[in-house]
């Protein structure tokens, strides 16, 4: 699927740099492009969502009620990256892979401009499509990990709150609650923070990058789905996404806290990481 140029991007400099230049600083950047080592999540039950719980329970009151009943749920063994999808690992995808030109990565200064990262390659990658996800995922011989995947590998098998535990969130754990004017989202690099890692080590679970995963969001899901591998429902209008991100509130980073975005949204609080069924990727 092609890429769109997103809407809000920065104005051009009055003398815009030639065509080699361009291509040599985007070079640059992706040098630093490598593969996110990846975690094995052992085949196994956990608790995914939260029971219901008065207004008076502090984090632990459910944010909304797509995320009750909290329900017991089997996942067969898969891999997780450890790290969010990087600009440099992205950018490469679309120069290299995809034939792309500039012209399509307007979106890459509305990502990386002015927030103080040296190496703008290694933050997580932002305002791509849920379907440009799920095809980057597809080329790397993966998949984006479907909702449940995503909180076990969040939260392991204990229901913990957040990905350290059940503490509030703070500035060693998480990137959260930062405000800044477009085009600066102020993230960090995607193989930082380990203060914050979830208990098999999977990094930014919470903060930083919110996530897209595989499914349709379903109001009503978790009282019906299946207790084994669910995928989530057939059809829907948004998928869900997962996480928090660098705006968000302590209560968005809550393990079993849902959202949701239209698929061909572009958010610079959004991106993804991959899985795959353990034995489907090296």
């Amino acid at each position: 699927m092609g890429l769109v140029a997103c809407s809000a991007v920065s104005p051009p400099p009055a003398e815009s740099p030639t065509g080699d230049e361009t291509m040599g600083r985007l070079r640059a950047m992706m040098e630093t492009a490598r593969p996110s080592p990846v975690i094995a999540i052992e085949a196994g039950w956990f608790l995914m969502g939260s029971p219901q719980l008065p207004p008076t329970s502090g984090l632990r009151t459910p944010y909304d009620n797509t995320e009750i009943p909290q329900r017991r749920i089997w996942l067969d063994r898969y891999v997780i990256d450890r790290e969010e999808v990087s600009v440099a690992n992205y950018l490469r995808w679309v120069l290299d892979d995809l034939g792309g030109q500039p012209a399509d990565l307007q979106w890459l200064d509305g990502a990386t401009a002015g927030n103080g990262v040296t190496d703008a390659g290694a933050l997580p990658v932002v305002s791509v499509t849920w379907y440009e996800a799920n095809e980057y995922c597809r080329s790397r011989g993966a998949r984006l990990p479907t909702e449940a995947e995503w909180e076990k590998a969040a939260r392991g098998d204990d229901g913990r709150l957040f990905p350290w535990g059940d503490d509030p969130p703070d500035h060693i754990r998480a990137v959260y609650a930062r405000a800044v004017s477009p085009p600066k989202p102020p993230m960090a690099a995607t193989a930082t923070f380990e203060a914050g890692q979830s208990p098999y080590g999977v990094l930014h679970m919470a903060g930083n990058a919110a996530e897209w995963v595989a499914d349709w969001n379903g109001i009503d899901w978790y009282r019906g789905m299946p207790d084994r591998n669910p995928q989530g429902p057939p059809v829907g209008r948004y998928k869900v996404v997962r996480g928090g991100s660098w705006r968000s509130d302590p209560v968005m980073l809550r393990t079993a806290t849902r959202s949701a975005a239209s698929p061909d949204a572009r958010r610079d609080t959004i991106g993804f990481r991959c899985a795959a069924s353990l034995g489907a990727r090296p």
